[in-house]
């Protein structure tokens, strides 16, 4: 059985916007900025090879392209054409600052 903290119901990404907007099927919602987004890329380039996860800062925020991934992850092609991280659902939860969620925030951890 699937866990609905992670699994996405609507993902929304306005064209123009700095934000993307996730429900998820256990009713939460979460508003990511774009700079949350890259700067937490999970891909080799931007995080290396040593499992902590960190912000690095920089690229551009625009989002030009969304691709579902399998039924397990979201990829990104950003303005700059950087499209090597692929977001799990587990990921993308874990990466919310909501009210609710900023005072466990810990990208990467388990929902």
């Amino acid at each position: 059985m699937s866990d609905p903290r992670i699994e996405p119901t609507m993902v929304k990404a306005p064209h123009g916007a700095r934000t993307m907007e996730i429900q998820w099927a256990d009713g939460h919602k979460s508003v990511l900025p774009h700079e949350t987004l890259r700067g937490y890329c999970p891909c080799a380039v931007c995080q290396g090879h040593g499992g902590t996860i960190h912000f690095v800062p920089g690229g551009d925020l625009s989002l030009r392209d969304i691709q579902q991934v399998g039924n397990y992850a979201l990829q990104f092609t950003w303005g700059d054409q950087h499209d090597t991280g692929i977001y799990s659902f587990r990921y993308l939860r874990s990466l919310c600052q909501c009210d609710a969620c900023k005072p466990t925030f810990n990208p990467g951890s388990t929902p």
